[in-house]
């Protein structure tokens, strides 16, 4: 259920809170799976998300690239390092480097053409989302971590058992 609510959250928010050629919305949504839900289901949440979004709203397959990447490292370094910095990083390396230097190809692949294209010609623009995503979700994780429930749905999705 907790899965199918950020999915939905994620599916709505990021067309409307949407910069051209960026999204924030997208990376505050991996950030808080990843702290939230882990890099399993964070993964799950941002490919499911960039799915619905590519066959409903006409998004190229950045959607893809830029987002599962991003959630799942968000996630693994939560897991390590236990702070939300460490999360936020996690989305910048994941989206902002390693996704937005994956679209490149996925898109020479999709559009057919390499005119207008290169390797870093994401880079900014997903640097600068997960940058405007980590400000807003680390503000937001704040107030939640304070949230009995957001401890214990944290421990239940790390393996734990609620009692």
């Amino acid at each position: 259920m907790l899965l199918a609510l950020m999915i939905a959250l994620d599916v709505v928010l990021s067309p409307i809170m949407r910069i051209e050629g960026m999204a924030p919305m997208s990376s505050v949504m991996n950030i808080i799976a990843g702290v939230l839900l882990g890099p399993v289901y964070g993964t799950s949440m941002a490919l499911v998300c960039g799915l619905i979004r590519m066959l409903m709203l006409g998004i190229p397959p950045l959607a893809l690239t830029g987002s599962a990447f991003g959630a799942c490292l968000a996630g693994v370094f939560y897991r390590r390092g236990k702070k939300l910095i460490w999360s936020m990083l996690g989305e910048v390396v994941g989206t902002g480097i390693i996704g937005s230097l994956l679209s490149y190809p996925v898109m020479v692949w999709f559009t057919g053409s390499q005119n207008d294209l290169y390797w870093l010609i994401y880079t900014p623009r997903f640097v600068g989302a997960t940058l405007i995503g980590s400000a807003i979700a680390f503000v937001v994780l704040v107030k939640l971590q304070k949230a009995p429930i957001f401890k214990r749905w944290q421990y239940l999705f790390s393996g734990g058992i609620a009692g």
